[in-house]
């Protein structure tokens, strides 16, 4: 879709690259249409983008993708970038706003630059975990950065990069705890209730799926009246579960599109590492992250990587809150010790739920579409 040359306000464009990104980009979307109603608002991105009132100027998001090889994915990529430096050619960019996804948005923010257009990162790039080498590219490609961790705007403000905290919206949003309680009708009885979150890609799920299960197995073997629920994020991850279990093991279920009620449920939450950890985080709810990669991504990693924890809540807290296993390489042994040692004694899941609650006295007060829409407008007009 090619850009209204005749549209009197500002032309925005929005570009994410993975299903997390178009679903952080769509509130802010929704609320920046509210607030400039006569602005014309383009996004290559998906559904949720595009749900949220902005033209789709091309499909970039989607969880097909990820089913690709590297190799294959990387090509898609340079296709969809070279499509959107011209597309950028084709209108008056008064403004970008790249959704996380730094490698592929880099060279669709020098386009941007190019055509004088501001520049306004929505989640900045984790350069404080690794690759802080490209602070100076940053710095060339960015007008503002919006914030979803505490600590990032003092760490890019020592580097000469302004940035905001915005909050996050896993975070800042309503939650009707009486509402949430009413719909877990239906959910299984048993007791102690484990549910496995195996994240929304499908890479992911088929990476990580039969280490959760394998958890809870043995689990159930030591506690007869487990039960548990695989939470499914899709379509696409409620088929790459199937396709990769078969058989569900005794005790154990699948919910779909059950995120919030399967988090209030449970006594127990194990997920893979992501943004679906603040999800647990904002019920305060006990839990442990884990990724399962391969033996040269876990060398890699000790290498690569510059902070002491790789997993949001812990990161956010600065504190071993919650026990991680990101990245993970070895068996299911270790997990499953941690887990029942979270079951046995009730006062350990009450320390992490504490620890969780002082982390997020940081987001208190924040209203993250709000605040990002405010700096892309700002922006904008400056």
């Amino acid at each position: 879709m090619a850009a209204d040359s005749g549209s009197s306000g500002p032309v925005i464009l929005f570009t994410a690259f993975e299903p997390s990104g178009d679903a952080l980009a769509a509130p802010v979307i929704r609320q920046l249409r509210k607030m400039h109603p006569e602005w014309s608002i383009y996004a290559w991105g998906g559904d949720a983008m595009e749900a949220a009132g902005a033209h789709l100027a091309g499909r970039t998001a989607g969880d097909g993708a990820m089913g690709l090889g590297a190799i294959a994915h990387a090509r898609t990529v340079r296709r969809q970038v070279k499509a959107i430096r011209r597309w950028i050619k084709s209108c008056r960019l008064m403004l970008h706003v790249p959704v996380d996804s730094p490698a592929a948005n880099f060279p669709i923010c020098q386009a941007a630059r190019k055509a004088s257009a501001r520049i306004v990162h929505l989640a900045a790039p984790q350069m404080w975990a690794w690759g802080s080498w490209r602070v100076r590219k940053l710095r060339k490609l960015t007008d503002h950065v919006c914030c979803l961790l505490p600590f990032e705007p003092r760490w890019f403000g020592e580097k000469g990069i302004k940035g905001s905290f915005v909050g996050h919206p896993a975070i800042n949003r309503v939650l009707d705890s009486e509402d949430l309680q009413r719909r877990l009708h239906g959910m299984p009885g048993g007791a102690p209730r484990i549910a496995l979150l195996p994240g929304s890609r499908t890479q992911e799920v088929n990476r990580n799926i039969r280490l959760l299960v394998k958890v809870f197995e043995e689990l159930r073997h030591r506690h007869m009246t487990m039960s548990g629920v695989i939470v499914a994020a899709s379509d696409q991850a409620a088929q790459a579960v199937r396709s990769r279990l078969g058989e569900f093991p005794m005790g154990l279920s699948m919910v779909q599109n059950m995120r919030d009620e399967s988090i209030a449920w449970c006594d127990l939450a194990i997920a893979v590492s992501g943004t679906v950890t603040l999800d647990i985080m904002r019920q305060c709810q006990p839990m442990i992250g884990v990724y399962k990669a391969g033996m040269l991504s876990c060398l890699g990693a000790k290498v690569l990587l510059r902070t002491p924890y790789k997993l949001l809540p812990n990161i956010i807290a600065d504190d071993a809150i919650v026990p991680e296993y990101v990245p993970w390489c070895r068996g299911a042994g270790p997990i499953i010790s941690k887990a029942q040692w979270l079951l046995d004694d009730s006062r350990r899941a009450a320390e992490q739920q504490q620890g969780l609650r002082r982390a997020l006295g940081a987001y208190r007060g924040h209203d993250f579409a709000t605040e990002c829409a405010t700096i892309i407008a700002e922006t904008a007009k400056a």
